[in-house]
């Protein structure tokens, strides 16, 4: 028996929609990290670029669990001593830019290394209902009817 590697011949990449209306972060950032390796694939090889394009919807209606949205902090720092900085869940949400918040969740469920930074530009975040992704014919992915547990409403 031999074990199979993909070779990039081999390598099938779809596009995939996501709504994350009223689903929980952690969660989605998990699926989401799992669609952008190719881990949900029976060929996945762990040095290649297996992973599908994400695209997910609706980011500032995300929702967060017990406390979180006013007791999390994401931190910072400017580079000036001294010039440590936070915010917020809640804040990053409510600001100019809350798509940031699931981009650095999924960011941390991958591996640090070169080929997850090449597969998190596979990833598209947009605030608000509209993508401009509409020519890649993208695959709706319901994550809230995979589990009851995946939404929560508030």
């Amino acid at each position: 028996m031999k074990t199979y590697t993909a070779t990039p011949a081999d390598i099938e990449k779809k596009w995939i929609v996501i709504d994350a209306e009223g689903v929980v972060l952690g969660r989605l950032a998990s699926i989401i990290a799992m669609r952008l390796r190719g881990k949900h694939k029976p060929t996945f090889t762990p040095h290649m670029d297996m992973g599908d394009n994400v695209i997910v919807i609706n980011a500032e209606k995300v929702q967060l669990t017990g406390k979180k949205r006013t007791d999390k902090l994401h931190y910072w720092h400017t580079g000036y001593p001294g010039g440590i900085k936070s915010r917020t869940a809640g804040q990053i949400l409510e600001g100019e830019h809350p798509e940031r918040l699931i981009m650095k969740a999924v960011q941390r469920m991958l591996p640090k290394n070169k080929l997850s930074r090449k597969q998190l530009t596979h990833l598209r975040v947009f605030a608000g209902p509209e993508h401009g992704m509409e020519a890649q014919k993208p695959e709706v992915l319901d994550v809230k009817a995979m589990n009851p547990k995946n939404t929560r409403k508030g």
